[in-house]
């Protein structure tokens, strides 16, 4: 074999390997971004939650119906998210029908 030969094998290889480190590096990077992100999002979402939970609390307080509710002040995991949302997706299932429900009687 020629040593041009053997020396374009080398320079390849030296190349694929190049390439696959680089592309490990850039895949490795966006999973961890990507992390980053969905873990700043959860966060956003559950401190937005706890809001809405808290101006509720203060609003059912002041208009006397103090009714009270499991509100994480302190901001542990001690309140489940899911849990959460599908309360409030519960109660705006609740408020639609008591709607519909006055809707038909004044129609």
């Amino acid at each position: 074999m020629s040593k041009n030969v053997v020396h374009a094998f080398f320079v390849g290889r030296a190349l694929a390997e190049t390439l696959y480190e680089k592309l490990e590096d850039s895949l490795t990077n966006a999973l961890s971004e990507l992390g980053k992100f969905d873990a700043e999002q959860r966060e956003v979402l559950r401190q937005f939650t706890q809001q809405v939970m808290e101006r509720a609390e203060r609003s059912l307080e002041a208009e006397g119906l103090g009714q009270t509710t499991n509100i994480d002040h302190q901001g542990s995991q001690a309140v489940d998210l899911q849990e959460t949302i599908d309360e409030l997706r519960a109660e705006i299932a609740r408020l639609r029908a008591e709607l519909l429900r006055y809707r038909n009687r004044t129609t």
